[in-house]
């Protein structure tokens, strides 16, 4: 099993010193560094164990303004070593690199106290060692134990070398089957090799030939070649410091903070959803749209705060914010990051992501928004994606893992379980609704309807685009949401209209009379009926055109309109004539119904349109 170490503390505390001691590799590489006797950058070596467990180690720098470098190197650490000089004691970085350190919930940690051949007074030493344990208390450091050592003299080195095994060996091991990515903290060229970065291998493994992406360009390399404590080797398991010859890749096309990952399992993103902490001794309160520094694995970005659900966030708060990157960063749920201010630059808190993509950009103080962070934050599998599905009105099955944060096994198992028990239903093919997003969604268009048939009760039904437009549903989801809706008994479409399930047109007793008198007329001569004109004058406009679209009668012209039963029985006579004679001219019509020409001409124009007839020349014969 592969594992990392990382150091943490003040500037001069004898970091570097202490790295060379347990590895005899110096991991000051800049001429610079040596020239200044401080670590710039992140430096790199490794060590065998006493019980032979090979070890990674990152060596960070310490001075204040080298923090954001030393960021890059600590999130894929497994046990930090927060150093601290025991002729100094507590310093300012002593502090920011713990509380990095607990932000990022680097939980295996040793305290050690170094150069102690430069303490003569054991009293010190041991007041040294009481400030250090004060200091870890509350944080995620406070059970750490704490050595002694000397670089100089080697005082120790062995000890700390043991209890380093020791809690290593205590870590459960790192996943294998996941989603395999390496955070790029260093990118240079090799003679004769070309493009090679670096970084500590997380969430499963690589192998030499596979295809690979670098994000978040989205750019396809392949693994040529993989070193390992500069060994070549075939297959590098998660949690190993490794050097990755890509081709596919120039180097001036990556930089550190790029991730190097399997092509389609994770992507760039501007808009991510984090739990946030504010470490107690920050400055001052956070507020909604601030301008920060973001950082989490090796890539860092700009972002401005978004406070969900409060109006502030004073020191030691906890709370939820959106954060809006200004460039894309790779994120992962549970990913840890760090938040700093700009200027002057001071770390001020930090958490874990809980979406890295985000549907939306959410409205503050939502509750709905609120429950469902508090769902990804602490929610089983099936909880997490109840509260993906309700975010959005559905949810396409291309979606469902990302959304909710879940490896695609997982969450196919937990949408198999809810659609079982009745907690989410697919909608037409590949689209999933939550229960409540489809109560809310019945709700919704129960009411819309009900007020709809209140204002306009002669009318059959509202227009379905407009009660598209009143639902707020795009129309790539439409149908199958209504088809639902008509599956549940909520509502009817006929095509044309939507109406409740329960609404039938109901006339007063006024409109009533109308329409039975209308109808009498129309009764007493089927043929020579009333116009369109004069029945509107006696029942009404609205209620006839109601009558000619719910089908009572038909309008055959503008003017001319036939009860629907009288209709047929014309249809049926012109049918009987065509198929005696062959064909029927307007004259014979009119003999044969013992009308005018306006009844019979417009019967027929009507009839061509539909398809009854056909007119030849001034006949008409059979139509289609």
């Amino acid at each position: 099993m592969a594992y990392v170490i990382g150091t943490a503390g003040h500037v001069d505390h004898g970091k570097s010193s202490l790295v060379l001691a347990m590895t005899g590799i110096d991991p000051d590489r800049l001429a610079e560094e040596k020239a200044r006797e401080m670590t710039i950058d992140l430096g790199f070596a490794w060590l065998t164990l006493p019980g032979g467990t090979p070890v990674g180690v990152v060596d960070v720098p310490g001075h204040s303004d080298f923090i954001e470098n030393m960021l890059a190197g600590v999130g894929g650490i497994d046990l930090a070593l927060l150093v601290i000089a025991a002729d100094e004691g507590v310093m300012p970085q002593t502090r920011e690199h713990l509380a990095i350190l607990d932000l990022l919930q680097v939980s295996s940690s040793v305290i050690v106290l170094t150069k102690i051949d430069l303490v003569d007074d054991p009293d010190w030493l041991d007041m040294v060692r009481i400030e250090a344990t004060d200091l870890v208390q509350g944080t995620v450091l406070r059970d750490a134990p704490v050595v002694a050592v000397s670089s100089a003299t080697g005082e120790g080195i062995s000890t700390l070398l043991a209890l380093i095994e020791t809690l290593l060996q205590g870590r459960p091991a790192r996943p294998e089957g996941g989603r395999p990515r390496l955070p790029v903290d260093r990118v240079f060229t090799m003679s004769g090799f070309g493009t090679i970065v670096t970084g500590t291998l997380t969430g499963g493994s690589f192998a030499v030939g596979q295809e690979a992406e670098l994000l978040p360009a989205g750019r396809r390399v392949r693994i040529r070649g993989l070193q390992n404590h500069r060994q070549p080797v075939e297959h590098l398991p998660a949690g190993s410091r490794a050097a990755i010859n890509l081709s596919g890749v120039n180097v001036e096309d990556i930089r550190r903070g790029d991730v190097v990952a399997l092509p389609g399992m994770l992507s760039g993103t501007t808009l991510v959803d984090v739990y946030f902490r504010h470490l107690p001794d920050a400055e001052r309160p956070l507020l909604h749209n601030t301008e920060v520094k973001f950082f989490s694995g090796a890539a860092e970005s700009l972002a401005y705060i978004r406070l969900l659900g409060d109006h502030e966030l004073v020191p030691g708060a906890e709370g939820w914010l959106q954060l809006r990157l200004s460039e894309p960063v790779t994120l992962d749920r549970g990913d840890r990051y760090i938040l700093r201010y700009p200027s002057p630059p001071r770390t001020f808190g930090g958490g874990y992501v809980l979406d890295p993509h985000p549907p939306h950009r959410w409205r503050r103080f939502r509750p709905e928004v609120i429950e469902r962070l508090e769902t990804l934050s602490v929610g089983t599998s099936r909880e997490r994606l109840i509260a993906a599905l309700n975010s959005q009105i559905v949810v396409p099955s291309a979606e469902v893992a990302g959304l909710a944060g879940l490896p695609e096994s997982e969450a196919a198992s937990a949408l198999a379980e809810l659609l079982h028990t009745g907690e989410a239903r697919e909608v037409g093919t590949g689209l999933f609704i939550s229960s409540a997003r489809h109560e809310q969604l019945r709700l919704l268009a129960e009411r819309e309807l009900a007020g709809f048939h209140e204002a306009s009760p002669l009318r059959p039904g509202m227009p379905r685009e407009e009660f598209r437009q009143r639902l707020a549903l795009d129309g790539r989801v439409y149908g199958p949401l209504i088809g639902l809706l008509e599956e549940d008994g909520t509502l009817v479409d006929d095509g044309r209209s939507v109406r409740l399930s329960g609404f039938s047109v109901t006339f007063t007793p006024r409109q009533q009379q109308a329409v039975d008198d209308l109808k009498r007329r129309f009764d007493a001569d089927p043929i020579n009926t009333p116009s369109y004109r004069d029945s509107a004058a006696l029942a009404g406009q609205e209620v006839l055109d109601l009558l000619i679209q719910r089908g009572d009668f038909v309008r055959v012209s503008d003017d001319v309109l036939f009860a629907a039963a009288g209709y047929a029985q014309m249809v049926e006579r012109v049918r009987w004539y065509l198929d005696e004679n062959g064909s029927i001219t307007v004259a014979q019509a009119r003999d044969l119904f013992n009308s005018s020409r306006k009844y019979v001409l417009a019967l027929l124009e009507h009839l061509d349109a539909v398809g009854v007839t056909r007119r030849l020349e001034d006949k008409r014969v059979p139509g289609r």
